[in-house]
């Protein structure tokens, strides 16, 4: 038996009610079966802390005070997608009971005990998530999630337009949840604002916002009334509002809010009033910021008692029925951890780590050697044209996916009309038309998550991040969202995409810090997400082809990092030499595996390590030394993550000697991780290594003191070799 004053709250309060003479509500069926389910959220919350206390359960943030949100998922249909906050007990509790077989308690609490048979994470984490049910998992959301439901809302109407199963019904409405406290975050204000930005140019923006109000986020107290005055009068924003403890209304305006975005496609808020019970989590003390008052007070505006009212004064249910079918649902729960308590746990890293990313390097080799239509290039193919630079290859071959897979998607800021700051999108818009190639708002966040909405509703997309400096805006879009998801879905939910972003330094009279960053440290470490970095055309080309593969065979998340200042370069050597054009690799004729690099000449005195920027300073430097005597050749890493760590092993033994040329910054940057894998690999000849200082990159000139150069790449290899 609990000991939780809410619990002993409930069960006094509704003993000390009379019965009500039946009423004949036609409310009967929906008032039991929303009682039923909040009951079972309740004791699902009241286990998992008796479990916690135990030492036998792992995660007790709770629902108790929002089990009103069984209402919106009685309004829904199970087919509709939902990305929940994670006090959604009550909704996953009330959707199951919408689809035959499913069984919320035993997946809720395998969840809590962490059990390796928990039906969507396989324990990894505790989280609302099925794929039967349309819920697609969100851990400990605070706003993240919400970039991702506009994204997904955008993209089933973008789906249709295209002719692309997106795998949801065609008039699904998607629904996001989310607290008062988040409700604040930036997170939130962005993607909101991105909706109404799509439903204000006519776009469908099937999107049902929940947001549930307890006032309070952990121990800070949201003003009263700051919800309803930031979005009662939104202009293109449709408001409804319901209080929690009154179930009967709380039906009839979910139901009105779900209908009304069902058939208008545009997005509507739905702020229902509930409050929070228990605290915040667990482990929070809540005598420690609130008055016994002020807590005690909360438990009479508990949802569930206002269930079991309602379910008295119709008449429905006596008091003694209500609190006999209120402890039926406990002994359940009760039965049901006890059983849950008995699964297999996770037992090996490996698997663990099985569902961060599927690898299927036959499958996406095939994808990439594919030949597709041309008929869009016209009379002359990309490899007739001759020599190209990077910006050009890359342009071509993103034409070669647009037209490979009516899927495919090219957007972000000023990649359509104006076809990209540095014109590498030029052209593209005009020739598969503003549904594939199209422009978005200047927001990273709103940027990402289209293209984590886009995966999920069975596009490829490939998003534009304008500068690398700017992807640190939205880092969590990829990091706490992109990278995790099939982690914690078990390999059922995945988010293929491409984020092609242009970066480093070495931009010559323009820039500065926004313009020139040289920082990846955020994208290296993030399991499972592939970082490749070309550097010369004709591999920008064909590593683009192999990770738009990736993507579409694996659901990879690829980042791909685009050299600026090598976009336009034509020359090597000399003025004229045309040493860094290259001829466009024709499909089916070129893959670049992940993983592999390209290594320059065959020297036998020194190896030197690179990539990007740092190829052709590499090339140059290596010819001077060849000048004095010394053979080197160069290996282009290619791949950042994973690194190639076979292939730079195997360029490492055959020199004897390394130097790894590092454009980015000393501290966090590349050659960290590739010095550690040399000495990891066993390799034990000498291994320096040069970079670019531990700063932000400057106006003008003033860069060059703190970006890596020739004279310090030649130095540094001078001294190694003669070592």
């Amino acid at each position: 038996m609990s000991t939780e004053p809410v619990d002993e709250f409930f069960q006094r309060t509704v003993a000390g009610w009379s019965a009500h003479p039946a009423t004949g509500s036609d409310l009967a069926d929906d008032l039991l079966a929303l009682f039923d389910s909040q009951a079972g959220s309740r004791h699902l919350d009241l286990q998992a802390r008796q479990l916690g206390k135990q030492g036998r359960g792992f995660y007790s943030i709770g629902s108790s005070g929002h089990e009103s949100n069984a209402a919106v998922a009685a309004a829904l249909r199970p087919t509709d997608p939902a990305l929940l906050h994670y006090r959604s007990g009550g909704f996953y509790v009330h959707r199951a009971r919408q689809v035959p077989g499913q069984h919320p308690l035993r997946d809720v609490l395998l969840g809590v005990v962490a059990s390796a048979d928990e039906p969507i994470s396989a324990g990894r984490h505790k989280v609302f998530g099925n794929a039967e049910l349309a819920v697609i998992p969100q851990t400990s959301t605070i706003a993240s999630h919400l970039p991702r439901a506009v994204g997904l809302a955008f993209s089933l109407g973008r789906a249709d337009k295209l002719g692309v199963d997106s795998g949801w019904p065609e008039d699904s409405v998607v629904v996001c949840s989310f607290g008062d406290a988040s409700a604040n975050h930036s997170t939130t204000t962005g993607a909101i604002n991105a909706a109404l930005h799509c439903s204000f140019q006519g776009l469908a923006m099937p999107l049902l916002l929940v947001c549930e109000d307890n006032g309070i986020g952990i121990s800070v107290r949201t003003p009263k009334g700051w919800i309803e005055s930031t979005y009662a009068d939104r202009t293109g924003l449709r408001y409804f509002t319901a209080d929690g403890t009154d179930p009967v209304q709380c039906l009839s305006v979910a139901r009105e809010a779900a209908d009304w975005v069902r058939q208008h496609r545009a997005p509507a808020f739905l702020h229902l009033r509930t409050v929070r019970l228990m605290g915040h989590a667990g482990s929070d003390v809540e005598s420690g910021y609130r008055s016994r008052t002020e807590i005690t007070t909360d438990y009479q505006r508990d949802p569930l008692l206002g269930t079991a009212k309602a379910l008295v004064d119709n008449g429905i249910l006596r008091p003694g029925e209500v609190l006999a079918r209120y402890e039926d649902k406990r002994a359940e729960v009760a039965r049901v951890a006890e059983e849950a308590l008995g699964r297999r746990k996770l037992a090996s890293a490996a698997e663990v780590m099985a569902s961060i990313y599927q690898d299927r390097p036959d499958a996406v080799e095939r994808r990439a050697l594919e030949v597709p239509p041309r008929e869009h290039f016209g009379d002359q193919l990309p490899e007739d044209e001759g020599p190209l630079t990077l910006a050009q290859a890359i342009n071509r071959s993103l034409a070669e996916e647009l037209g490979r897979d009516p899927g495919v998607i090219v957007f972000g800021e000023d990649v359509s009309r104006k076809g990209g700051v540095y014109g590498v999108t030029r052209g593209l818009r005009k020739k598969f038309g503003a549904t594939k190639v199209f422009d978005t708002l200047l927001d990273e966040q709103s940027i990402l998550g289209t293209a984590l909405g886009a995966g999920l509703a069975g596009l490829v997309p490939i998003p534009e991040i304008q500068y690398l400096a700017y992807v640190h805006n939205a880092a969590d879009q990829l990091r706490g969202e992109a990278s995790t998801l099939s982690f914690f879905s078990n390999g059922q939910y995945r988010n293929p995409m491409v984020v092609r972003i242009a970066g480093y330094g070495y931009q010559k009279g323009f820039g500065g810090h926004f313009h020139n960053d040289n920082s990846i440290a955020a994208l290296r470490d993030l399991p499972g997400v592939v970082l490749a970095s070309p550097s010369r055309p004709d591999d920008a080309a064909a590593m683009l082809r192999t990770c738009v593969a990736a993507a579409h065979e694996d659901g990879r998340v690829c980042v791909f990092l685009e050299p600026i200042a090598l976009y336009h370069t034509r020359d090597l050597h000399e003025p004229g030499d045309g040493g860094w054009l290259a001829p466009y690799p024709a499909p089916g004729t070129h893959h670049v595996p992940i993983g592999r690099t390209r290594q320059y000449g065959e020297g036998a005195d020194l190896t030197l390590v690179t990539f990007g920027n740092g190829v052709p300073m590499s090339l140059r430097t290596a010819k001077r030394l060849r000048e004095r005597g010394i053979d080197a050749r160069v290996l282009d890493l290619r791949w950042l993550s994973p690194l190639p760590v076979d292939d730079l092993l195997t360029a490492a033994e055959a020199t004897g000697r390394v130097l790894v040329v590092d454009e980015t910054r000393r501290t966090g940057g590349v050659s960290e991780p590739v010095v550690t894998a040399l000495v990891d690999g066993g390799f034990t000849g000498p291994i320096a290594r040069v970079t670019s200082e531990d700063s932000f990159i400057p106006l003008g000139a003033a860069a060059y003191h703190v970006l890596l150069d020739e004279e310090t790449i030649e130095t540094a290899a001078l001294k190694l070799a003669n070592g």
